[in-house]
């Protein structure tokens, strides 16, 4: 399938610019605020996740306790429900002394601060039910902090470095979960080798980790209050706490589903990464089938993997920054699904770390492209700074139907047909989404992408 001209109209349309001025945008003021932030909300994902199941391990916890402790996400995946919340309501102190997105940063860290601790206090071999709620509280403070988070990123940074914005966010987010998973263990070793009991050595860690959240703290100080913000805030300035909070709730949704070929927009965020999850899925399964130790895995996919990610994410800034986003949508669409062809490839070669690592790079290099870019545009659907917070927690959990749903048959497609012929196919599911972007540029959905004046 080929691309339609991309010397169309096109509002979106970016002026090419040298590789110096797209690398210089890195360097702008907004651009490492949002940076900092994102390792700030990279940071607390694992200390109730992995890690704390590892800690959970070696206290002694049963694996049946310990497989519960999944449901501990589940704030992430709901967290548009008090998006309104965030949208409508001023923190008492907070908001009067950093404005309305600055002082619910600094109150979600603070929070998230007191959580972690409260964690670390806990001990998992004598009260895995305590763990469980301190654990609860960290993901449902982390996810607001997240929230927050989204939403200045897409009111602080003007259109021409939103997808460079993204791709700092991509890149400190990794670090900072890199920082939560093998940084904590490692601290937690080096406690435990000076002599400090176990349960104290795991107590200190997560004390460590709490100290590092103060860096988004600080972040969040230095910024300054989009002025989209403070327009908004001065718009309903007279209405009640009520009022506010309808209003974000319901004109999330009824401000949306009023454009233009909304419906279609939305079936375009299911479907643009589902490519990407309906192969993720299986990735895992395949490299151990093909005779991959889990050393290889562990080295190889995860670490050339992030590697490639953080490249790649650079890359598609770099891509959004020199085209219209129509056009780095195609190329962000096709390039993430051809990559599942070296999977095929792979599968041909059988166990060869080369190979593997070069399918990975592949996969993972592409990917990060493509995020960056669909985030972009998910970012520029958020047009109204009344409730950019709900709209954009209310997309995220939409395009991630693709990858807890569709995906859920992916391991049937896999067993029917075998691995070369499966990741064949996951560049056949990419079709749909490219011929929606088709459809939606003609139609001109990204020429009426420009922000709404409150």
């Amino acid at each position: 399938m080929t691309a339609p001209d991309a010397t169309s109209s096109d509002a979106t349309a970016a002026p090419a610019t040298s590789w110096r001025e797209s690398l210089a945008v890195y360097l702008q003021p907004r651009v490492l605020i949002v940076l900092f932030l994102g390792f700030s909300s990279g940071l607390p994902l694992a200390l109730s996740g992995s890690t704390l199941l590892v800690w959970m391990r070696e206290a002694g916890v049963d694996l049946e306790t310990i497989g519960k402790f999944a449901l501990v996400g589940t704030p992430y995946t709901l967290k548009f429900l008090w998006a309104p919340l965030v949208d409508a309501l001023h923190v008492p102190l907070f908001t009067r002394a950093f404005g309305r997105r600055r002082g619910w940063l600094v109150f979600s860290q603070l929070l998230l601060i007191v959580a972690i601790l409260l964690l670390a206090m806990t001990d998992p071999a004598r009260s895995p039910f305590y763990v469980a709620l301190a654990a609860l509280l960290v993901a449902m403070t982390s996810a607001t902090q997240d929230i927050v988070v989204d939403a200045f990123r897409v009111e602080s940074l003007p259109e021409s470095e939103q997808a460079a914005g993204m791709a700092a966010y991509v890149a400190a987010y990794r670090i900072g979960m890199l920082v939560s998973t093998a940084g904590a263990l490692f601290i937690v070793s080096g406690f435990e080798g000076s002599g400090i009991p176990r349960p104290s050595a795991w107590m200190w860690g997560y004390v460590v980790m709490a100290a590092m959240v103060l860096i988004g703290t600080i972040t969040a100080l230095v910024a300054t209050e989009p002025e989209q913000s403070k327009t908004a805030d001065a718009a309903t300035q007279e209405d009640t706490a009520f009022t506010r909070v309808l209003h974000a709730a319901i004109g999330a949704f009824s401000e949306f589903l009023s454009r233009k070929d909304a419906l279609a927009a939305l079936a375009f965020v299911v479907l643009f990464k589902f490519t990407d999850a309906f192969s993720g899925t299986m990735t895992a399964p395949f490299v151990i089938d093909l005779g991959f130790t889990r050393n290889d895995y562990a080295a190889i996919v995860k670490g050339v993997g992030l590697a490639a990610t953080l490249i790649g994410g650079f890359a598609g800034g770099f891509v959004a920054r020199r085209y219209s986003l129509a056009s780095s949508l195609w190329i962000g669409g096709v390039v993430q699904a051809l990559a599942n062809l070296s999977f095929s490839w792979l599968a041909i070669v059988g166990t060869n770390q080369w190979a593997l690592a070069l399918a990975i790079c592949a996969e993972n290099f592409t990917s990060a492209i493509g995020t960056v870019i669909f985030v972009a545009y998910l970012s520029a659907l958020c047009q109204n700074p009344l409730h950019t917070a709900t709209q954009y927690a209310l997309l995220t959990a939409l395009a991630a139907v693709g990858r807890t749903y569709l995906s859920a048959g992916a391991g049937y497609v896999a067993a029917a047909t075998g691995w070369p012929a499966f990741f064949m196919i996951c560049v056949l599911v990419a079709i749909p989404s490219l011929v929606l972007l088709a459809w939606l540029q003609k139609r001109g959905h990204f020429e009426a992408l420009e922000p709404v004046r409150v």
